[in-house]
């Protein structure tokens, strides 16, 4: 493939156009902002070097001359997105900022929902990935613990943010695609649930929709899987 290395090399490392010419057309910015945007609109699967290129008006093979890889691709548009989190000065609270960095991680995928496929440290070495990375060390600057337990810290809460964003968007996707309400959905799997429950062969889950039936706050649900990720790290907890 045309610019393709022959060896491993990270996108950055390159130079924004490789190859003799005149000035470039494109910058990263623009290439990853039209891979966005298709993604944005169609999912993932919409994002092909083809279908960028339509998009910025110039054909597929010069595209390659900028980005040698589909996966270079991505790594661009984690990059962009990745600088829609808006790196706040740290409060000296390090949970509460690790929480508003946590919620703001959840918001961007919902934007962005096929953000979650690409989240992995395959893609962390783009300079906004670096530069949130910076700021959540900073943010943990008040913790008391070692660098290496600060990278799991931010490791561990970013997964935890990912699943479970993953399975909103996989849900919501679902939803839309049924040819009836969620109501009707959750009234008919519900009635099933609770006539194997009164069959007696689950007593623990019997006991657990006695204790409580629901409904569900997922928001709630979120923000305590958030805080105790954090009290496994806070040794005052």
């Amino acid at each position: 493939m045309a610019g393709r290395a022959a060896v491993p090399e990270v996108i950055w490392a390159r130079p924004e156009r490789t190859g003799r010419g005149p000035r470039p057309a494109f910058t990263r910015a623009d290439i990853a902002a039209a891979a966005v945007r298709l993604a944005d609109a169609g999912g993932l699967e919409a994002v092909s070097m083809r279908h960028v290129a339509a998009e910025l008006g110039c054909g597929t093979m010069s595209l390659y001359n900028y980005v040698p890889r589909k996966e270079d691709l991505y790594e661009l548009m984690v990059d962009a997105i990745g600088a829609e989190h808006v790196l706040a000065e740290p409060t000296g609270d390090w949970r509460a900022d690790m929480l508003r960095n946590a919620r703001q991680t959840r918001a961007i995928m919902h934007r962005h929902p096929w953000a979650p496929r690409l989240m992995s440290g395959v893609y962390g070495f783009s300079p906004n990935t670096l530069h949130y990375l910076e700021h959540c060390l900073a943010c943990l600057e008040p913790l008391d613990a070692s660098y290496a337990t600060k990278m799991e810290l931010v490791a561990l809460l970013n997964g935890v943010v990912t699943t479970y964003t993953a399975n909103e968007l996989a849900t919501a996707e679902r939803t839309r695609a049924m040819p009836w309400s969620e109501e009707e959905e959750n009234a008919v799997r519900i009635a099933y649930l609770g006539s194997q429950v009164a069959t007696g062969a689950y007593p623990h889950l019997a006991a657990a929709f006695a204790e409580d039936a629901g409904p569900i706050d997922l928001e709630a649900v979120f923000e305590r899987a958030l805080q105790r990720v954090l009290d496994a790290f806070d040794r005052g907890a």
